[in-house]
């Protein structure tokens, strides 16, 4: 391991977890050392499917141990906060799946201890780091479809009603918004700036969360977002970046989109393929390597203002469709 080596410590071995480790070998600089579990044989299983030195039956565990540098947490959104707030307190640095947490109030104190104790914290949104979208933007920067006003983007699954389905489940942050919504409202945040307004209609699963959702942001000067999230159906997942000459389809799934077409006016539209690397979880990983190389506690291109700005919209179009998202209250251990 060369002095440079990232070593990262999983928290929470699921499903999503188990699909980022595929892209561990191709990153130079970056070594999976540890995982951990509140189940010590789901650990271990974990540690011997991937090839993975350390297992943990505890996150207390991991956080306090020396063998990590690094966490990725990958459990539900309430059980965020109480590993991330540890995790800086023990001084390791985090990557923290979206949503970041199930509350404002519980980004804005994660966001404020990262900052106050000069520790690296950063939202896993793959999305901003996936090179179609550089290139998106890239292209936007230089004004290629002039100033972009509108933002229009949807993404849905067909998950049939399951109330023991995480998603299904208010405990654990269960509902679309969280889980889709993130997606299509970082997207327009990161686009258009930070919304004024935000409108949202939608339904209820009879656990309470919510199962579908439009939502228009609004801002001062006119500009609009558009953004349609369903767990009641599977749609296209695309969407389109408007300007005043021109737009930017990023073509589905926009998330982790492998081309964009650009139309111009005047010129025929043209298509860009920039694949990612890998299934594109690498990319996340990389910002956060050369982040903690250069020294920087923050990423410029997913900081924890937006983040929060994110969680604070999110929050609120529940809030307006009768959903209240709490933070996990269990104890870390």
């Amino acid at each position: 391991m060369s002095a440079q080596t990232v070593r990262w410590g999983i928290v929470g071995p699921g499903r999503i977890a188990a699909k980022v480790v595929g892209d561990f070998p191709l990153l130079p600089d970056a070594e999976l050392a540890a995982v951990a579990s509140r189940s010590i044989d789901r650990a271990r299983a974990f540690a011997a499917e991937h090839d993975v030195p350390h297992a943990f039956g505890s996150y207390r565990e991991l956080v306090e141990s020396d063998v990590v540098d690094a966490l990725y947490l990958a459990t539900p959104h309430p059980q965020h906060l109480v590993v991330a707030e540890a995790a800086l307190r023990a001084g390791k640095a985090i990557l923290v799946e979206k949503t970041f947490t199930a509350t404002v109030a519980g980004a804005r104190r994660i966001r404020d201890l990262s900052r106050s104790l000069g520790v690296f914290a950063m939202e896993a949104m793959w999305t901003r780091f996936q090179p179609a979208v550089v290139r998106a933007r890239e292209l936007i920067a230089d004004g290629a479809i002039g100033e972009v006003r509108q933002v229009q983007a949807d993404l849905g699954v067909d998950r049939p009603y399951d109330p023991d389905d995480r998603l299904f489940d208010p405990a654990q942050g269960g509902g679309a918004m969280l889980d889709l919504g993130v997606y299509v409202v970082s997207l327009a945040q990161h686009v258009l700036g930070d919304p004024d307004t935000v409108a949202v209609t939608g339904s209820l699963a009879p656990t309470g969360v919510d199962a579908e959702a439009g939502l228009l942001l609004g801002y001062a000067d006119g500009r609009a977002a558009s953004l349609l999230i369903s767990l009641r159906g599977q749609t296209p997942g695309a969407a389109r970046i408007q300007g005043t000459a021109g737009w930017i389809d990023v073509l589905p799934r926009f998330h982790h989109p492998r081309a964009i077409v650009l139309h111009r006016r005047g010129h025929d539209p043209e298509t860009i393929e920039a694949p990612p690397l890998g299934t594109g979880y690498s990319h996340e990983f990389l910002e956060v390597g050369a982040c903690l190389a250069a020294g920087r506690t923050e990423s410029a291109v997913m900081p924890l203002d937006d983040t929060v700005v994110v969680q604070e919209v999110l929050n609120e179009a529940c809030e307006k469709l009768g959903v209240q998202h709490r933070e996990d209250p269990t104890p870390l251990a």
